[in-house]
């Protein structure tokens, strides 16, 4: 063969040996998140700008079955990192002591209430989602369905059959939700106020789903008058077009934070603390503040047009510990007496 018609081959395999060795000094991050589809991409790419050497696999879930799967496999863990999941959930996992604490580079930034308490901590937020009620107002209207202001008003007989809700099991937003009654209302083991207000709503309630956005999404469409969801699907699908109103009920609102947290015994903890460190930053702030009225960083979110600005002086005061320490008992109430109007599991 012409030594010179070698060159191009030998070319070619130099650069396909580059290429992949290029590829092989990428580390795989295996990240658990419960991020809305529509929001993974965005933060991938910021990461990636800044760090280019680690690829995220997401594994993407609700909440609840996030927390399940996690608790799962808690012999033999799966997850490197857990980012966009609920703090009330990272609680849980930090109480089994499935968490590696870190104190990530701009952890300082972060308000002491959206953050563990521990030194390091084992989890701290990125952002908060609260409770929303979206209300259709063209269905309303041929149904002769007034606009709700309180939690209270959705027990009323007009509601019957026109609502549909997170089930607390599967969903974040619908166990911050339930916490909440109860923490407004009182608990006292499945006979306090908190029950009470549920049993009476539960006669409304058409469907309970396992999606924290399935309920907006549905009012959004007319398969139902009120969805109860969060803030963010909300003020999406009405910038979007939907005929819905946005309410705050009076009483006060529930909510979690999408949190981080690092896996015990990750065998990636370097690209792993690339990923926290990424994560905490102000550039990852602003990102989050594109989707939610409140970071954890203070003063980064822009305003939401349809988020009202005192939205933060809303929520209800939430013990995560609390909602972690609590879950299994409050899930086994609230599945006897509500499951059977869940809808069905895929």
């Amino acid at each position: 063969m012409n030594p010179r018609s070698l060159k191009p081959v030998l070319g070619a395999a130099l650069a396909m040996a580059l290429s992949a060795g290029a590829f092989a000094q990428k580390t795989q991050l295996t990240v658990y998140t419960a991020l809305e589809t529509d929001q993974i991409k965005a933060y991938e790419t910021g990461f990636n700008h800044v760090v280019p050497d680690v690829e995220i696999k997401w594994v993407r879930d609700s909440t609840g079955v996030i927390t399940a799967k996690l608790l799962a496999e808690k012999a033999n863990p799966q997850a490197d990192v857990v980012m966009g999941v609920a703090a009330s959930s990272l609680a849980l996992l930090d109480r089994q002591a499935m968490l590696e604490p870190y104190a990530p580079l701009n952890l300082d930034a972060i308000m002491s209430q959206y953050r563990d308490k521990k030194s390091p901590p084992a989890w701290w937020g990125m952002d908060v989602w609260g409770a929303t009620v979206c209300f259709n107002t063209v269905e309303a209207g041929k149904k002769n369905i007034p606009k709700p202001e309180t939690w209270k008003d959705l027990t009323k007989p007009v509601y019957k059959g026109s609502i549909v809700m997170p089930n607390p099991a599967s969903s974040g937003t619908g166990y911050f939700d339930v916490t909440a009654w109860l923490a407004l209302f009182g608990d006292d083991n499945g006979k306090g106020g908190g029950w009470k207000f549920m049993d009476a709503l539960h006669e409304n309630i058409a469907q309970y789903t396992h999606s924290g956005s399935k309920p907006c999404t549905m009012a959004s469409n007319g398969e139902a008058v009120v969805g109860i969801s969060f803030e963010y699907r909300a003020n999406t699908n009405k910038a979007k077009g939907a005929p819905i109103d946005l309410v705050f009920p009076k009483e006060g609102l529930g909510w979690d934070l999408e949190a981080f947290g690092i896996m015990k015994g990750t065998k990636k903890l370097a690209a792993a603390k690339k990923l926290a460190d990424w994560a905490s930053s102000k550039d990852a702030m602003l990102l989050y503040g594109k989707n939610f009225a409140i970071t954890a960083q203070p003063g980064v979110a822009a305003p939401l047009p349809n988020v009202p600005a005192d939205y933060e002086k809303r929520l209800v005061k939430m013990d995560f510990n609390w909602a972690a320490d609590n879950r299994e008992r409050i899930l086994a109430e609230w599945n006897k007496r509500y499951n059977a109007k869940s809808e069905a599991k895929k």
